[in-house]
């Protein structure tokens, strides 16, 4: 919370339809952390705000419900369209409180927004369900209907990418929602919103401002919410999974990894550095959870390799997040600053060989910049190997045995993601069903695509999201009905 001051901008948040400061009159600052300076102030909330939003979610559940769904579709195909032809708008909003720089990730993050509207109400209408075969003489059939109201819960990393999964899911499958925005990003978040509610009946969608401990906890644990669904840490993934237990509520969980990136000898290429750089999620400075911050570089190719990747990484532009020229933007805080560069740190004190980077920073200036940064002989239980550091921290292993190297790649208490390069597609394919992830890329280090199934296993999650499957199994429920005749 901070001391408001007459030039600050006051953004507020969504309830049943209104505009609304928090009860307590007090506001968190959101910060652009590549400048340091603060760009507005969200309202501070708490237990009537969250109170206030569910009861205006299950007051409007049941007109949203009984929509066909065909309708519900067209609504969030209008917001989709509305988010494409705003984008720069949003993409400026989603630099300045991310960091993320605005060319290489916060236009094409906006753009995601619009894509996953569109493609979920495209697909609305697929909640449907099956005739079973019992005879002439009964008509048994299922239907999926919605589960109510959902709390949902995002981070600050992709703001824009992950409120609009959430949103779109629930909405299409006939939900209403209270969504809790990243304390440190809830601007895009916000204007998103804004968009939306001009567009749906009020009080379907909800968004809050505020702490995880006022609004987080609050909303996990309140009796009229139906549906937890949230992406971040493990630690905190699994106090909402406790929530839900004591509930008995569904949840989805997308939480944290660590994920291995393996490249074979046949690829020592530049094609496969630039996919090791995008699945580093180096131009998003490693604020991933699906980064592949675990690098196995075939021995063959180790060195040949590294000096590639280490040079491509040069001619990235640090800097300014909403300077056109640059390629990487800033870490989201100094909290989260201070825990990178304590990584690098400890990786250095252990004896890992630095090859780039560091915990210096890379360009004058006080904003939270740190270079990528490639540890080499690292030993698989340090923490730069093991923990999820949520930065560009980058360990390369090298590998020679194939077995040997998938071994390595699964001994990991997550299992997000996972990316594989080779040409001969037989071996690449062996080694993705090898993985113990939710979610491999075989030669390429690209993001999510709606329509893919996408989530964790082991400590990176419970259940699936961006695919058709996943927001049927997520957000609806099945009822069946049998007939004598």
């Amino acid at each position: 919370m901070t001391t408001v001051d007459d030039t600050a901008r006051k953004q507020l948040q969504l309830i049943g339809g209104s505009w609304v400061e928090a009860a307590s009159s007090e506001w968190i600052a959101v910060e652009n952390p590549g400048r340091r300076e603060t760009i507005a102030l969200v309202p501070s909330s708490g237990e009537p705000e969250v109170e206030a939003a569910v009861a205006a979610a299950k007051a409007a559940f049941g007109h949203w419900r009984s929509l066909p769904a065909r309708e519900r579709g067209q609504l969030l195909t209008r917001i989709g369209d509305k988010i494409a032809e705003n984008a720069e708008e949003l993409a400026r909003l989603i630099a300045s409180e991310t960091g993320n720089a605005i060319r290489t990730q916060a236009r094409g993050e906006a753009a995601s927004g619009a894509d996953i509207f569109r493609f979920y109400g495209q697909i609305a209408s697929e909640q449907k369900g099956e005739t079973l075969p019992f005879g002439d003489d009964l008509l048994s059939y299922t239907v999926r209907e919605p589960l109510g109201v959902v709390g949902a819960i995002v981070p600050w990393n992709a703001p824009v990418t992950l409120s609009s999964l959430k949103i779109a899911m629930a909405l299409a499958m006939g939900n209403t929602i209270v969504l809790k925005t990243a304390e440190l990003a809830p601007l895009a978040v916000l204007k998103l919103a804004e968009w939306a509610d001009d567009i749906l009946p009020s009080g379907v969608l909800n968004v809050l401002t505020g702490t995880g401990e006022a609004v987080g906890e609050p909303l996990s644990v309140h009796p009229d919410v139906a549906k937890l669904t949230f992406t971040g840490s493990t630690g905190v993934g699994k106090k909402i999974l406790a929530a839900a237990a004591d509930r008995i509520v569904p949840v989805t969980l997308e939480l944290g990894g660590k994920s291995p990136a393996i490249v074979f000898a046949d690829s020592d290429n530049d094609a496969t550095v630039d996919g090791v750089i995008a699945g580093m999620r180096f131009t998003r400075q490693g604020q991933s959870c699906t980064a592949g911050s675990r690098l196995y570089l075939h021995e063959d190719i180790f060195d040949s390799f590294l000096e590639k990747l280490v040079a491509k990484l040069a001619g990235l532009k640090i800097g300014d997040p909403l300077d056109e020229s640059s390629d990487i933007g800033a870490i989201v805080s100094e909290k989260q600053y201070d825990t990178v560069c304590r990584y690098i740190r400890s990786g250095i004190e252990q004896g890992g060989k630095l090859i780039t980077g560091g915990p210096d920073r890379p360009v004058d200036g006080d904003g939270f910049y740190v270079a990528p940064t490639i540890f080499v002989g690292a030993e698989e239980g340090w923490d730069i190997t093991k923990e999820e550091i949520f930065g560009p921290v980058l360990v390369v292993i090298p590998w020679r045995d194939e077995a040997d190297v998938i071994a390595k790649a699964n001994d990991s208490d997550y299992g997000l993601a996972g990316y594989v390069w080779s040409k001969d597609i037989t071996t690449a394919i062996r080694t993705a069903n090898a993985l113990e992830v939710g979610w491999v890329q075989i030669n390429r280090g690209g993001g999510q695509l709606p329509g893919m199934s996408y989530g964790g296993n082991k400590q990176s999650g419970i259940g699936r999201e961006y695919s058709v499957d996943g927001a049927l199994a997520s957000f609806t429920q099945v009822k069946n009905v049998t007939i004598a005749l």
